[in-house]
């Protein structure tokens, strides 16, 4: 089985690198640099970036990037998929150099979601120096945060999470999207790390690949504060603060530049895989998190 350590970084796609810029900057309250090969690096920690965004003609999510170990750890993954039968393709030196890593397999799950293998991040270990003042966000070796993915083919995505890739189920829920309308599962997956859930999928299509990716901050005043920057900055709010049930994070959600939404939040659960029991939770907040703001 493969042993994914952390989500490393994510990959969107958008028409305005100068309006992702902004919105880094000015609302998330991260460092931005070009990146090599065109693109827009986002910093939120001592890596060069965790965010990578590209320019093109669609505004959309386009792969996640996960962290393996070491050497081994991917020559074992890769052999892991080739047993399997599982189609992969090698990252060439150019996209390795854009990626800031040894070496990457790209692989796509049943859903046509992309995840990029890799090991051997590069860093300069530069400080991250928040140009709205925020302290820091809760990276290190949880990885940037989560990403919730559409999953419409839902039994074989999860299958595939799961025994290929090693993801372990974190808690279930199954979301009904009005009254009398059908339950559509949302399946939340942790990797080798202490944080709740560092993928989640859900039974339902995602016109711009991603449902939402989640970044913490270490307290209620940064939450806070970033929900004022938001507001001053038009950007458009998608559920209103609350806390979640499952993974105790108290968050607001809102648009990125990409289409999809970004939940900023602080205070997620940390787990013990050893002491955890899955279970499915019934109410998707103990309070809050009006998504209805969203259709608004």
């Amino acid at each position: 089985m493969i042993d994914i350590r952390e989500l490393g970084y994510f990959v969107a796609q958008a028409e305005s690198l100068k309006e992702w810029q902004d919105y880094a900057e000015n609302v998330l309250g991260m460092m931005t640099t070009e990146a090599p090969e065109g693109g827009l690096y986002i910093k939120m920690d001592a890596r060069p970036f965790r965010m990578l965004i590209l320019e093109g003609s669609e505004n959309r999510y386009l792969a996640s990037g996960w962290e393996l170990a070491s050497e081994e750890a991917f020559a074992a993954a890769t052999a892991e998929l080739d047993q399997r039968g599982i189609a992969w393709e090698a990252g060439d030196a150019v996209l390795c150099n854009q990626r800031g890593v040894q070496a990457l397999a790209i692989l796509r799950d049943p859903a046509g979601n992309r995840h990029e293998l890799y090991w051997g991040h590069r860093s300069d270990f530069q400080p991250f120096v928040s140009p709205q003042g925020v302290p820091r966000f809760v990276t290190g070796n949880m990885g940037l945060g989560h990403v919730v993915l559409p999953a419409p083919n839902f039994d074989e995505t999860r299958a595939f999470l799961k025994d290929v890739l090693g993801f372990g189920l974190s808690d279930t829920m199954n979301h009904k999207p009005a009254p009398d309308a059908d339950p559509l599962r949302i399946h939340f997956m942790h990797c080798n790390n202490p944080r709740h859930h560092s993928l989640a999928i859900a039974e339902f299509p995602v016109p711009s690949g991603c449902v939402h990716a989640m970044v913490e901050v270490d307290s209620m005043t940064e939450v806070g504060r970033a929900h004022d920057r938001r507001e001053a900055q038009g950007v458009k709010l998608s559920a209103t603060l609350g806390e979640h049930l499952n993974d105790h994070m108290t968050s607001f959600y809102m648009k990125t530049p990409s289409g999809f939404d970004m939940e900023y939040g602080c205070g997620g659960l940390q787990v013990d895989w050893d002491e955890h029991s899955a279970f499915e939770f019934t109410r998707v907040s103990v309070w809050g998190h009006d998504f209805s703001v969203g259709f608004k």
